[in-house]
């Protein structure tokens, strides 16, 4: 599907570029390349899942090669329900906080970075919009993240829009991704069988002593005033065998 798209979006270029040679030759001097990030999908439909989504950004400089692409996405589609598919050579991905990243060696000077990924399932919207940060070798970054009041469109840096056809009957949101609803602050406090750690010296004498039984401290102290009792009975009795002599 991705191989499809990038030709049917090749072929489409072809016939733009030939019906509008003439004027574009004669704005080219006065008025830069509009150039813009594309998205496409085979399967654009409100809670479809496993589906591939190609992007297309387009080179707008005579100098540099494009590096890297930063989407934040949409709301209903997080970072852990989107997986990489295919993209220029050597270029790798990351997820982000609110959506993912990928870059790699500069493509060719004026050649375009084409790259698809599979997100887990669509939301049930009309449209998704995919911010988009375009980064060149030289380091300028032209930011396609503008959206349009409608449907029809606007002018300016204008984020890829991937239009949706309304949902499947019988459609139905899947559950959370797992990284999604795993949450420290969900799970219960782990006890000391649980994390195999053995109680404190501390805590066992606290729990003999609630069983009823006397704690290592208590008969500490017994012994201890045994031992002092038994000191002065000596004591006494040597002072009074003294005093008879």
């Amino acid at each position: 599907m991705f191989r499809a798209i990038k030709a049917k979006h090749r072929a489409a270029r072809r016939l733009t570029l030939a019906a509008g040679a003439t004027t574009a030759l004669l704005l080219l001097s006065a008025v830069p390349a509009a150039a813009h990030v594309e998205v496409e999908s085979d399967n654009a439909q409100a809670l479809a899942e496993n589906v591939e989504l190609a992007f297309v950004a387009e080179s707008e400089s005579a100098t540099a090669g494009i590096t890297e692409l930063r989407v934040v996405l949409p709301e209903g589609i997080t970072p852990a329900d989107v997986t990489y598919g295919e993209g220029p050579k050597g270029w790798k991905f990351a997820a982000t906080d609110d959506g993912y990243t990928v870059k790699g060696p500069a493509v060719k000077t004026g050649e375009d970075a084409e790259y698809s990924v599979v997100v887990r399932q669509l939301p049930d919207a009309k449209e998704l919009a995919f911010k988009t940060l375009q980064t060149y070798s030289d380091g300028k970054i032209d930011r396609w993240i503008e959206l349009s009041e409608s449907s029809g469109g606007g002018h300016g840096n204008e984020a890829p829009v991937l239009e949706l056809k309304a949902a499947a009957p019988g459609a139905k949101p899947v559950s959370p991704s797992p990284s999604e609803s795993e949450s420290p602050s969900a799970s219960p406090t782990p006890t000391a069988e649980e994390t195999d750690i053995s109680p404190s010296p501390q805590a066992a004498d606290t729990e003999k002593g609630d069983d009823g039984g006397l704690s290592a401290g208590a008969w500490t102290g017994i012994i201890a005033a045994i031992l002092v009792v038994a000191a002065a009975v000596v004591f006494i009795v040597r002072r009074r065998g003294s005093a008879q002599q």
